[in-house]
């Protein structure tokens, strides 16, 4: 089996990995309320993931994510071994914070593997530094902007429901989670599985002289964005529940209300750095839209540790993943 195969069976197993490992962002609250149960959350979830691959193709057009994320590395620098030691990195570190419960970015596991890898390979002047910089800068932006236009709504939902009968209220957001859920689906579903189509392209345009070689992300084969979409929602299907347990109620208890802000907060975070073409992490989005969520009612409602202990995660898992992937590639090549 050549190595692009391998690589792209493992960029897809890494897909599926995404989907359960961030099966939580999309339903965590609308569980924790207990909205839906948690196998019909997923099911849910699932299958808005894999609507989104219809809206980026006939709708949107084009994968810009998957552009920017195939754009880490230097074309020339670009190699089989250095994309394989990235996608293992990848994949165990991932494996690493579901196992614990920790919600890390596997967007930033993914960049940060294939970063560790080319500069082990050739040094830092193989890497893109201001389109690393650009993406790192939203670890902490991308969780900002969450609560920001989770304080917004929030706002705007106390005005407009300031006459409305509680139980009467309760009953209708129970029902509009379900649409904010299916909109912070298709935005996981927009953003992730782009991240490892860039992946899969890039190799592709290492591959000299493969069936399979392409001479830019452009001519990339629809098999590719139909199979990352169809991995990350059969993800998603399997569930992570160990997540769930730390989004939907560690960070701070939600209504149904309150459920529904923070996923309409995630989904138009995740929508604006579509179009920005920057990938960013879901989970980064929707813990800052539950922050923002719980400090409307008091700051003390929100159990700040475990933002901190969260944020301490995702500042490391760019260095730890891209040094993880630098090991990696030391014994890739010398194996082969």
């Amino acid at each position: 089996m050549s190595i692009l195969i391998i690589i792209i069976i493992l960029a897809l197993l890494f897909d599926f990995i995404n989907g359960f490992h961030d099966a939580a962002n999309s339903i965590a609250t609308i569980v924790s309320t207990k909205v839906l149960s948690p196998l019909t959350a997923v099911l849910w979830a699932a299958f808005f993931n894999f609507v989104a691959f219809f809206i980026a193709k006939f709708v949107i057009g084009e994968f810009g994510i998957a552009n920017t994320v195939s754009k880490t590395v230097y074309e020339q620098f670009i190699t089989l071994p250095i994309i394989l030691s990235g996608i293992i990195a990848a994949i165990v570190w991932n494996l690493l914070t579901w196992r614990l419960g920790i919600p890390s970015s596997s967007s930033h596991t993914l960049i940060g593997g294939f970063a560790g890898a080319a500069i082990m390979a050739n040094g830092f002047s193989a890497i893109q530094v201001p389109v690393i910089l650009k993406i790192a800068a939203f670890i902490l932006l991308a969780p900002l902007i969450g609560m920001i236009v989770a304080l917004i709504i929030a706002a705007l939902v106390s005005l407009l429901c300031k006459k409305t009968l509680p139980h009467k209220a309760r009953q209708w957001f129970k029902r509009l989670q379900l649409v904010s859920s299916a909109l912070f689906s298709i935005g996981h579903g927009l953003n992730d599985s782009q991240k490892v189509m860039g992946i899969i392209a890039a190799a592709m345009i290492a591959a000299n002289g493969s069936e399979l070689h392409i001479q830019s992300i452009a001519q990339m084969p629809d098999w590719v964005p139909f199979a990352c979409f169809t991995m990350i929602s059969l993800g998603t299907m399997s569930g992570g529940w160990r997540i769930v347990k730390t989004m939907g109620s560690k960070i701070t208890k939600v209504s149904p209300q309150e459920g529904m802000i923070a996923e309409t907060a995630g989904a138009l975070t995740l929508y604006l750095t579509e179009w920005l073409k920057i990938p960013v992490s879901t989970t980064h989005t929707i813990t800052g839209a539950i922050i923002g969520v719980g400090a409307t009612k008091r700051l003390s409602a929100v159990r700040w540790g475990v933002p901190k202990s969260l944020l301490i995660a995702w500042l490391l898992t760019i260095p730890v993943s891209a040094a993880l992937a630098a090991g990696i590639y030391f014994l890739v090549e010398k194996i082969c």
